[in-house]
């Protein structure tokens, strides 16, 4: 993936030597480019397949989820400026995947964005993306800022729960 800058933490899990495997913990850190966007979620469903993941849960909810909130982060977040860095922190274990994508804006609170599937909102764009993580993730929460979104995944369904919409 020499098309971005990944650097690439320690796998580092906090288990007992010998559990390791069964963890990873790593960062990536992507310009603000929107054609880094597939590789690294190619990188990121790979590393996901390395934990045994499969099947929809991971080629669309995860893969849509997270293509959603990097290019979020790159065009709204850092205004597409190139300058600026998408940090993607990912806590990857057998049962689930907790990724926090973290841009260097403002923030915005994702609680005013209007509902795009409202009849009033049908033919606007904006919050469609935000629909769709919410969606196909089984927890969404942003920081008090807005500038940063954790996704949750498990490998296997949760009960349609949800975790705070902040």
């Amino acid at each position: 993936m020499d098309s971005w800058s990944g650097t690439e933490g320690d796998e580092r899990s906090g288990q007992p030597a010998g559990e390791a495997a069964k963890a990873a913990e790593f960062v990536l850190e992507l310009p603000s480019d929107l054609r880094v966007i597939e590789p690294a979620v190619s990188y990121l469903v790979n590393r996901c397949r390395a934990f045994g993941y499969r099947g929809s849960r991971l080629s669309l909810n995860f893969r849509v989820g997270v293509t959603e909130a990097l290019a979020n982060a790159i065009l709204y977040g850092n205004g597409g400026d190139a300058r600026r860095m998408v940090q993607v922190e990912v806590s990857l274990n057998a049962v689930r995947v907790v990724l926090r994508v973290v841009d260097q804006g403002e923030g915005f609170d994702p609680r005013a964005v209007p509902d795009p599937t409202r009849p009033e909102n049908v033919d606007r764009t904006s919050g469609r993306g935000l629909f769709l993580i919410r969606e196909l993730m089984d927890e969404v929460e942003y920081n008090d800022r807005g500038n940063a979104v954790c996704l949750v995944l498990r490998r296997e369904p949760a009960s349609r729960r949800r975790s705070s919409r902040k």
